[in-house]
């Protein structure tokens, strides 16, 4: 009898180890979140110019469907559609004590004419493939901050992202970011 006792004892011990370790999934919301975590300012210092800078964020999504392929473009990933990019980058100048939005211009010698750029972009699908969908992560993303065309020094950012179900996730933005001239 003390053996079988032993045996079941053993038999507990182990189950308790094995669900004891499974690996427990977060749950979050199927509309991506995203949190700013940093805006790292990077002087060139051939130039004495912050030229660039790196913007972190963190982000979850509780279906996994962030990310775009290669192939995703078309409707509504087309070109000239809404939802082409997904990560949304604003630019905004500190102009007589308040933020203002204001394009970013590049002279085209080709057609002779300034062309409007813009900081967004697309980033490759997230998605993991097995196990629980929800994801999260830390984004790191280059920024060029400097604009010649401009005489204000005070910048910030407003960032959102959207998964492939069109859902927008909150939008965050930087603090006050100061560029060298």
């Amino acid at each position: 009898m003390n053996n079988y006792k032993t045996k079941i004892l053993i038999l507990i011990l182990i189950a308790g180890i094995v669900f004891g370790s499974c690996r427990r999934f977060e749950d979050f919301p199927d509309i991506p979140e995203i949190t700013y975590d940093n805006f790292i300012v990077l002087l060139n210092t051939e130039t004495g110019i912050t030229e660039r800078g790196v913007l972190v964020f963190s982000y979850t999504d509780g279906n996994g469907d962030l990310g775009l392929s290669s192939g995703d473009t078309l409707p509504p990933y087309d070109k000239d559609g809404d939802y082409y990019y997904n990560l949304i980058i604003r630019y905004f100048e500190k102009q007589h004590g308040e933020f203002i939005e204001v394009p970013l211009l590049s002279w085209n010698a080709d057609s002779s004419y300034y062309d409007t750029l813009t900081f967004n972009s697309r980033f490759p699908v997230l998605t993991p493939e097995s196990g629980n969908q929800a994801i999260k992560g830390v984004f790191h993303d280059t920024l060029f901050i400097y604009n010649p065309l401009s005489d204000f020094d005070t910048i910030k950012f407003k960032i959102k992202i959207i998964d492939r179900a069109l859902n927008i996730s909150n939008e965050i933005e930087t603090g006050e970011i100061i560029r060298l001239q």
